[in-house]
């Protein structure tokens, strides 16, 4: 009796050891270059104290104390920065395509998603639509529990579309009453964030906005039918995606009629217009942040991104999605003469940087969909990459992934910033970000909450996977 009682009592093994590096409660990283996330130059030779989760010291490495029986990590040649908070992520994957089935389908991930997110150093991330809601919240309810490795999740509800659906897994809303309902019955089960997509009508986009702001959140939108000028005005909070897939400024287009096809064919969407001028200040002014999604986009492009770093996300791949990818990016490159996708790129580039130099809030995530060559995490690192070749420095676009998107979740007080009192989310990686953004595809170490999760063991973790589960 006396055996198995003790049995009994032994504590359960911890489901996150396998990937788990620095599990120590105080630890040193000691002559490492710190980017804080506050857009402030990167500082060498410094040391930050982690102490039970969150950040007890920042300084010169010659000037901070290490404390007695502290866990010491040389870095060296490495530098720090705030873990990323992902606006614009899914835990779906888009499904691999053939010649008689080329339609958007999308299978949820609910391992391999939330690993590689974190491997990456996304340790917060927005859902930003769901297609299987209560898959989402539990996944949640797992990473908060410590049952399963993951960022820190704000789960958005399912898409609020309009008829028809654009993929098969939505809910058509059938009205403002419908759309309404939809809300406060999600919200009801957990859900903390909202979305709005393509096909939804004006009277529901009002309706959406009212419901999920009575219950003090925010709701964003991909939206086709509705331009930006007119969601800011009905009160949307943020905006997916950027000029690209604003259609206000197509020709002939109908009040609250999407008109697919429609992308980019107007020299009225030119930057310099003043009519694009009009709108970013009308962001601006109603205060609707903006989020960047350049790594999506550059999937369309004629041979990129390079192969090297698609190389990267093979082996995280289903045999089957993998195939379909090359597939797809041969099809891709045989059509460049036409294409429209490098001079989208550079127009949504260009409106990126007006939007945030008129003072706009400017966040990022990756939105892992499209024909499934930009994969969760890995997506991340390449748009802060494509965010330096649109104009920002590396530590410009540090801040857009880390404090922008902590300020518009309410949660700058801590996390976004590498400071004293703050929780310990912070990513190592090999190099010098500051002068080589790339140096962010070599992450060693992710602390979430003052834990170091191995980058390469999540990432090993998944092999194969993406794509099946």
């Amino acid at each position: 009796m006396v055996s198995v009682c003790a049995v009994a009592q032994t504590a359960a093994p911890n489901p996150l050891a396998p990937y788990i590096s620095v599990s120590e409660p105080v630890v040193a990283l000691t002559y490492v270059e710190v980017i804080d996330g506050t857009g402030a130059a990167a500082v060498a030779d410094q040391t930050v104290i982690i102490d039970h989760g969150k950040v007890a010291a920042v300084g010169a490495s010659s000037s901070v104390a290490v404390p007695a029986g502290a866990r010491v990590l040389d870095l060296h040649g490495h530098t720090i920065y705030p873990g990323l908070v992902g606006m614009h992520e899914h835990l779906f994957y888009s499904e691999p395509r053939s010649a008689t089935m080329s339609g958007l389908a999308a299978s949820e991930s609910a391992d391999t998603a939330p690993r590689l997110y974190l491997a990456a150093g996304v340790t917060t991330a927005r859902t930003t639509g769901s297609v299987e809601p209560y898959t989402d919240l539990n996944i949640k309810k797992d990473i908060d529990s410590g049952q399963a490795p993951g960022p820190e999740l704000d789960v958005t509800g399912p898409y609020l579309q309009g008829n028809p659906p654009l993929i098969p897994s939505l809910h058509a809303l059938t009205g403002p009453e419908d759309a309404k309902k939809t809300v406060d019955y999600w919200v009801g089960e957990g859900v903390t964030s909202w979305k709005a997509y393509m096909t939804i009508t004006p009277e529901e986009l009002k309706a959406a906005v009212d419901a999920v702001h009575a219950h003090g959140q925010k709701i964003t939108g991909h939206l086709c039918s509705i331009g930006f000028t007119e969601a800011a005005e009905m009160g949307i909070d943020n905006l997916e995606h950027g000029i690209v897939e604003d259609q206000e400024f197509a020709p002939g287009k109908e009040k609250g009629v999407c008109p697919l096809g429609a992308r980019g064919k107007t020299e009225s969407s030119d930057i310099d217009s003043l009519q694009v001028k009009t709108m970013i200040q009308t962001l601006v002014s109603h205060h609707v942040a903006l989020t960047s999604t350049l790594a999506v986009f550059e999937s369309f492009l004629p041979n990129r991104p390079p192969m090297a770093f698609l190389a990267r996300e093979k082996g995280s791949m289903m045999t089957e999605a993998w195939a379909s990818v090359l597939a797809q990016r041969a099809q891709i490159a045989e059509h460049a003469a036409t294409s429209q996708w490098p001079e989208l790129l550079k127009k949504e580039m260009r409106f990126e940087r007006a939007f945030a130099a008129a003072g706009g809030l400017l966040m990022a995530g990756c939105d892992p969909t499209a024909y499934g060559a930009t994969l969760a995490g890995f997506g991340d690192q390449r748009n802060l990459e494509l965010l330096v070749e649109a104009g920002f420095t590396p530590v410009e676009a540090i801040r857009i992934y880390t404090l922008n998107g902590a300020k518009y979740l309410g949660r700058e007080d801590r996390i976004g910033t590498i400071a004293v009192g703050k929780q310990a989310d912070l990513v190592v990686v090999a190099g010098d970000v500051a002068k080589d953004i790339s140096a962010v595809e070599h992450v060693e170490t992710v602390f979430k909450s003052g834990v170091g999760f191995d980058s390469q063991k999540l990432i090993d973790s998944a092999q194969g996977m993406m794509g099946i589960r």
